[in-house]
């Protein structure tokens, strides 16, 4: 009977052979390179086709055999949880929400690597020819719960999962509700290669001091932000989720690092490549998109309905019901909470930046922009549930771009007085316009804020220290000021009433894009800090030439020309790169951070400038009347002369100074990753190239260039 069963087809009209003994079965589990030590003493679990459960151990070279089987395949998995203590995934286990599912061979799997730099998985492997059947599997092919883990890479030699799912349907194998293993068929040696679990996740300083590295690194997340989640069904999933949308938040965490697949667009309409700086670590390391798994997590039943929990809510901030049209994202590993709000998108965003008028900080003191502060309100609670779930002491780095960098500003100052949290916060922004009054600044001067501006880039210059107004926002097009500086300008500053009230002032250190423009065409970016108002926006100019509370409108409309300098992919994500290049060759080179040519042009433009405040000076001596004693701003104008004085000595020792690696990389610059993490990003041709806006040619005796327009007028 025996022998007429084996003769029998694994699989016929209704059950496989019949269930009598005497099959076999063995298996192997190697990395890429055939090699199964990474899986030695590995536990497994087997069920026969009569539904017979085996457990045992892989042995040191990660193979295992089982003799006098009942008749038919078998299906294998290995579900047995870590029982280590090795951080972090004893914390990701016994955490008092969204406890992951972490099983032996997870933690195994994050410790092989890949063969080939990218993670392509290779056509062949040496123990595919000592094997009578190959499949190439992933750790999801082999545990029960999947959620946590990333989606399937696309492979050659994919086990046959639609005869687990017959085993199933027959109702052998093991008993669960849902299907889990792989399937072995009997009286054969199968190899299954695991991919490595394996990940990139953004390279990130976590010191105070201002690096190139989070420059760039920031400039990008700050860009993702505008982005959707990308989750399907974006609302309401019943048991499971997907990011099929790229580029977006959930997409770029979810699907491409945490598969990883190294990661470019985060712009619909970006064409220009822009690769992060990615480090590679084991996949429980990464960036986390939380589980949807409504069977393990409660609050992800779709029962609850608006009380749902799922990873477009709990990562993601969009709100639409109150009328602000907030967006932020939010996420984490280990060493870094990263949050990242957006800019201005919206008919509603551009509503709240006119809105000028002042309120009370509450959560500290000053007062801040009425429309950024409630903002700021809406997505309070949003951030403190998430931080509240998985904060374990990481630095939280918080990003944004002109308006969400001023709501970033009253989100990083309200966690930094949050009494219950002891939060380590840094800040970086990107054009962004002042949030908040000089009270509002002084008291959060301990606050960590790197306030980066892009040449004449208009939107830092609002609102302006003498604003504190109400927008009529019936006039058409007010609210496009943000959206599209250009139509929209001229507009909302014929709307402006004076209120009154203390004057809005920047908080944190100012890091100034000053670029240079040759006769041949190429260009130089020069990153800095000067330390005046002239060279951002001209503030005291552009408050001298108010004619009762009106700016005047021709010189708001030559800055407003220079919208274009505001937005992130045209404008600072090439220039943190053109940042990033030029100190890591100043670096690697031990050279100065400018040429003597760079520095003639640049003290030339900033010369230019200071003789412009002077002849304005002499401009409103000339033109004030004899018996006029309450004009106040000549006192600031001189102020603000001298500082542009500063600003050149400041500008001459960039001649002198020599960077070092942590300039450039912060607390990465002796990172064991860092070397590595570098090949990979230079091996892309965008970084690899020596780039025009990076550096400057030798200059010949004949050629001299010029400084792109550094005007007063231009900037005011």
């Amino acid at each position: 009977m025996m022998q007429d069963a084996q003769r029998q087809s694994f699989f016929n009209e209704s059950k496989p052979a019949c269930p009598v003994r005497g099959h076999w079965v063995s298996f192997s589990l190697v990395n890429e390179l055939g090699e199964g030590t990474a899986y030695g003493g590995l536990p497994y679990t087997v069920y026969d086709s009569a539904g017979q459960e085996y457990k045992g151990r892989l042995n040191a070279e990660g193979v295992a055999k089982l003799h006098n089987l009942f008749c038919g395949p078998v299906v294998l998995v290995f579900d047995d949880m870590y029982s280590g203590t090795e951080q972090p995934y004893q914390r990701l286990m016994l955490r008092s929400t969204y406890k992951l599912p972490i099983t032996e061979l997870q933690v195994r799997a994050e410790q092989t690597r890949f063969t080939v730099a990218d993670g392509r998985r290779s056509e062949s492997n040496p123990a595919q020819q000592k094997a009578n059947r190959f499949y190439q599997v992933e750790v999801r092919d082999l545990v029960r719960h999947v959620a946590h883990l990333p989606p399937i890479a696309q492979r050659s030699h994919q086990p046959q999962r639609h005869a687990l799912k017959m085993m199933g349907d027959l109702g052998f194998g093991p008993p669960q509700s849902n299907l889990a293993g792989v399937v072995l068929f009997p009286n054969n040696h199968t190899a299954l290669e695991v991919r490595p679990l394996r990940a990139f996740r953004p390279m990130l300083s976590i010191e105070d001091d201002f690096c190139a590295l989070n420059l760039y690194q920031l400039a990008l997340m700050a860009t993702l932000s505008y982005c959707n989640f990308g989750q399907e069904p974006p609302k309401k999933p019943q048991d499971q989720v997907r990011f099929p949308l790229d580029p977006s938040v959930g997409h770029l965490f979810a699907e491409q690092l945490s598969g990883f697949h190294e990661a470019w667009r985060f712009d619909a309409e970006q064409v220009q490549r822009f690769y992060p700086i990615y480090e590679e670590v084991p996949y429980s390391q990464r960036f986390e998109i939380l589980p949807f798994d409504p069977e393990l997590y409660p609050q992800n039943q779709p029962e609850l309905g608006d009380k749902q929990e799922h990873p477009a809510n709990l990562h993601f901030f969009d709100d639409e019901k109150l009328g602000t049209d907030t967006q932020a994202f939010i996420t984490h590993h280990d060493e870094v909470i990263l949050i990242a709000v957006r800019g201005t998108a919206s008919a509603a965003d551009g509503m709240r930046d006119a809105n000028a008028h002042q309120v009370a900080f509450v959560e500290g003191v000053g007062k801040a922009h009425e429309g950024f502060y409630q903002a700021y309100c809406a997505m309070r609670n949003f951030v403190l549930r998430y931080l509240d779930q998985f904060y374990t002491g990481q630095r939280i780095i918080i990003c944004g771009h002109s308006l969400g960098g001023a709501i970033a500003l009253l989100l990083a100052e309200g966690l930094r007085r949050a009494p219950e949290g002891n939060y380590n916060i840094l800040l970086y922004t990107y054009g962004s316009p002042r949030a908040a009054d000089a009270e509002f600044t002084e008291g959060a001067s301990t606050l960590v804020h790197h306030r980066i501006v892009n040449h004449n880039d208009p939107v830092p210059s609002v609102p302006a220290p003498w604003m504190n107004t109400t927008a009529k926002l019936w006039i058409p097009g007010a609210i496009t000021l943000f959206s599209a500086p250009a139509p929209g300008g001229l507009l909302f500053a014929a709307g402006l009433v004076r209120l009154g009230g203390n004057p809005y002032r920047h908080h944190g250190e100012q890091h100034h894009f000053m670029p240079i423009m040759l006769p041949d065409g190429t260009q130089s970016s020069v990153l800095w800090k000067p330390g005046c108002e002239s060279i951002q926006e001209a503030g005291c100019n552009r408050a001298l030439q108010l004619h009762g509370d009106m700016p005047e409108r021709d010189n708001l409309l030559k800055q407003l020309f220079q919208a274009n300098q505001h937005f992130m992919t045209a404008s600072y994500i090439p220039a943190a790169w053109a940042t990033l290049r030029r100190w890591q060759q100043t670096q690697e080179n031990n050279g100065p951070l400018i040429t003597p040519r760079e520095f003639e042009l640049l003290d030339l433009a900033l010369e230019t400038m200071r003789q412009q405040l002077r002849n304005k000076r002499r401009e409103l001596a000339r033109l004030r009347p004899a018996n006029d004693r309450s004009y106040e701003h000549s006192e600031a104008l001189n102020t603000e002369i001298d500082r542009l004085y500063i600003s050149r000595e400041r500008l001459a020792t960039l001649r002198w100074r020599r960077l070092e690696a942590r300039d450039v990389y912060g607390s990465q610059a002796h990172s064991a990753h860092l070397q590595p993490t570098l090949k990979r990003w230079f091996s892309h041709r965008e970084n690899h190239e020596l780039s025009q806006v990076a550096r400057i040619p030798p200059a010949l005796h004949h050629e001299w260039g010029r400084a792109q327009t550094l005007d007063i007028d231009s900037i005011v």
